[in-house]
């Protein structure tokens, strides 16, 4: 807005006294933390909303988390990267299946508690990256994270790539120590012994029984036994604002959208001193994003949020459709083995990682996509508000409820004469829909564009339903009904003036064609038989073309490109071909001409 008042009143007054006084009052950032708030309370009224509503498996709040339940997580991971122009529609799109996780439900929520940091611990050598980035068996990840801008509580954590403890499992664990217990076990002046013994002393207090002291050591003996022998020291630091969507008390299925991506480095090999001595962090970092006291240098902002799918298939979860639709469609970009540490060390360090990432050059690209039809959040013609082309009361509907709807067959039957006779009727309108649009390829093969399917035989809608069968599948809209994307007529004015064209150049080619038949040799016969299959081809091509074409923009599908990239090509190629062939034909009565011609000269 300040940009947009300077260049009208071609002044610059504002843009700079933006930059300077009023971006420190209202900085854009608090905008996105107060979008963030009001996306949690929305979260639980929903969850108070379905308590009341008495649905199954859904508790009314989500439950304090102390991050001591579970120290170890195997899990199956995926990670996406999402545009600032869809983070937003994620969120939302991820709410009306999935509630915000709240770490600390004991307080109010505010957007500090979003926050996440980490710093990532490896040697000059970078020997942890270089193990992570080649998968080698055995890989560490070396981290201490703390949430929020409390410090008081610190975790440790360890990620293993094949894990040879979990025959070959990659795994993730973890263990908690307070700020001053983890500056002396960076130190080593806090070993894993004495950790052990000090949850031994407070374990009638903290609740923990010898299995979970005894994995907490180990996890913690690992650790130390890294750090010594590899030489590891903290080297960058990676911050993010994380919105974690699950259900309460059942990690099987696990999200989170982690925005506001920010590397800094922690490091003294450039002999700068950025931290303390004996220090594990920086002491003038916090959690006041976009970090504008970080030298630039120090710092390196990455441009999309993170999408993380978590699911512990070993449990028996599988994706949900609706998370299978949100993962195939073009508000997220896939990227399989994206590593936040991997990606910061790359760039704060590229002058000493023996190895940049392959995900270096998708950075080069725009990640949008044309946008799904039917997909996200949209508007139906009557301005309704639509989620995944549906209404939004569809998503609230108990599965075993059958909703009344032209778009379902009704196989309750009472009485077999009346309703098989109704269902015929309603059989024969459908498949009638289904021929009612525009261009032949809708009207002929809707099975072979994937515009719905056959109904089922009598023999299937006859058969009685069980009380405690699944409710029937739905049928897929016909076309004519279908929320298609609006199109300007002149659009098909263009698609019809093509296909004029193409046609006309086919007429031009057979009066060649003719003309060589009827007027010409034994050699012009054979070029009038090809120039004319040549035409007879290129008048079904163009037709095929021009349907195409037109069933495009008439359902709204991007299946291919608008513009024909082989038929201009192919149709010089073929016309070049024919004038060699005409002049190969040709060449040996003409060198006869000039041989007979030469002696009598």
């Amino acid at each position: 807005m300040a940009k947009k008042h300077d260049r009208w009143t071609r002044l610059s007054n504002l843009t700079r006294q933006y930059h300077h006084a009023m971006q420190q009052q209202w900085p854009l950032e608090a905008m996105a933390h107060k979008l963030d708030e009001i996306v949690v309370r929305i979260s639980h009224a929903n969850i108070q909303c379905e308590a009341k509503m008495g649905h199954p498996n859904k508790s009314s709040l989500p439950p304090f988390t102390t991050f001591n339940d579970e120290t170890a997580f195997e899990r199956a991971t995926a990670k996406y990267w999402v545009h600032p122009d869809n983070v937003t529609e994620v969120k939302s799109i991820i709410l009306f299946h999935l509630p915000v996780h709240v770490y600390n439900n004991e307080k109010q929520y505010e957007a500090k508690d979003a926050a996440i940091s980490s710093v990532y611990f490896d040697n000059s050598n970078f020997d942890l990256y270089t193990e992570r980035l080649e998968r080698t068996k055995g890989a560490e990840a070396i981290r201490f994270r703390w949430y929020g801008q409390d410090m008081d509580n610190v975790y440790i954590e360890r990620k293993t790539h094949h894990a040879e403890w979990l025959d070959g499992k990659s795994v993730k664990d973890r263990f908690k120590l307070q700020e001053k217990e983890a500056d002396a076990f960076a130190q080593g002046r806090y070993t894993a012994d004495a950790i052990a013994s000090d949850l031994h002393a407070a374990s009638h207090t903290n609740n923990l029984d010898e299995a979970a002291i005894s994995q907490q050591h180990f996890v913690a003996q690992g650790v130390e036994q890294s750090l010594r022998q590899r030489q590891l020291e903290p080297m960058c630091r990676v911050f993010y604002n994380r919105t974690a969507f699950q259900r309460p008390n059942d990690q099987r299925l696990r999200i989170s959208l982690d925005c506001n991506l920010t590397f800094i480095r922690e490091d003294h090999l450039d002999h700068t001193q950025r931290r303390p001595k004996h220090a594990w962090h920086r002491a003038d970092v916090e959690i006041d994003h976009p970090f504008h006291q970080i030298p630039q240098g120090d710092i390196h902002h990455f441009p999309y949020a993170i999408l993380e799918t978590k699911i512990q298939t070993h449990l028996g979860q599988k994706v949900p459709s609706w998370l299978q639709s949100l993962l195939s469609s073009h508000l997220v970009y896939e990227v399989p083995r994206f590593s936040k540490y991997l990606h910061g060390a790359s760039q704060l360090f590229q002058n000493h990682v023996p190895v940049l990432p392959w995900w270096m050059e998708e950075l080069s690209k725009d990640i949008r996509k044309p946008p799904v039809l039917g997909v996200g959040l949209s508007r139906s013609l009557s301005l309704q508000p639509l989620v995944n082309g549906h209404h939004r009361r569809s998503l609230f509907q108990p599965s075993n409820t059958i909703i009344s709807s032209t778009q379902h067959v009704s196989i309750t039957l009472t009485d077999d004469n009346e309703d098989s006779k109704t269902r015929r009727k309603k059989e024969n309108e459908n498949k009638k829909d289904y021929g009612q649009s525009g261009d032949l390829l809708s009207r002929f093969y809707p099975k072979l564009l994937g515009s719905g399917k056959k109904l089922n035989s009598d023999k299937e809608l006859s058969a009685p339903l069980a009380p405690s069968s699944q409710p029937p599948p739905q049928l897929p809209r016909p076309i004519s009904q279908r929320i298609m994307k609006r199109t300007e007529p002149k659009t098909f004015f263009a698609n019809e003036r093509t296909f004029i064209s193409w046609l006309q150049f086919c007429a031009l080619l057979l009066t060649v064609a003719l003309n060589l038949l009827n007027h010409g040799d034994y050699i012009s016969r054979i070029i009038g038989a090809v120039f004319i299959i040549m035409a007879s081809i290129l008048c079904f091509y163009a037709l095929f073309r021009y349907q195409f074409r037109a069933y495009q923009l008439r359902t709204g599908r991007f299946i291919t490109r608008y513009d024909d990239l082989y038929g201009p090509t192919i149709l010089c190629i073929c016309l070049v071909t024919a004038l060699v062939v005409n002049f190969y034909l040709r060449l040996p009565i003409i060198t006869e001409q000039q041989s007979a011609s030469s002696p009598s000269s």
